[in-house]
């Protein structure tokens, strides 16, 4: 199967924090499964550590990339056809974060199970999102 992560389950992952649920964990460290992490966390980790929103103290975020890439982690990439589309996602009124509608996009749009511990994304399973956690 293939997963995406979102941000908060790929910094808890990392970090090796018991915030994640022992059933996740073995999903995501199973080598049977694809698990893939997007540009758009990065870009979202980046951005939030700019304005002092995240501290990461367990990693420098230089090496992140090689942090995901060693847990056998698959980067994707944002296309610009996605990037397009996203705007055809439906809108709630409790749920406006540009990074976690972009992860739920990209997640419906290449039929990935989103983990994630964001209840507010189990509204978006009503048009599609597999989500698990």
């Amino acid at each position: 199967m293939n997963f995406l992560l979102d941000t908060h389950t790929l910094l808890w992952s990392i970090a090796n924090t018991r915030a994640i649920p022992e059933s996740t964990l073995e999903i995501i460290s199973n080598p049977i499964n694809n698990v893939f992490v997007s540009s758009v966390s990065l870009w979202e980790i980046a951005i939030k550590q700019s304005i002092g929103k995240l501290v990461i103290s367990n990693i420098h975020s230089k090496d992140l990339v090689m942090a995901v890439t060693s847990q056998g982690f698959t980067f994707i990439t944002l296309e610009p056809e996605e990037a397009l589309e996203s705007r055809s996602l439906k809108r709630y009124n409790n749920h406006n974060d540009p990074f976690d509608r972009m992860l739920i996009f990209q997640a419906l749009k290449r039929n990935y199970t989103l983990i994630s511990k964001d209840s507010r994304m189990i509204q978006y399973e009503e048009i599609g999102l597999k989500l698990l956690w």
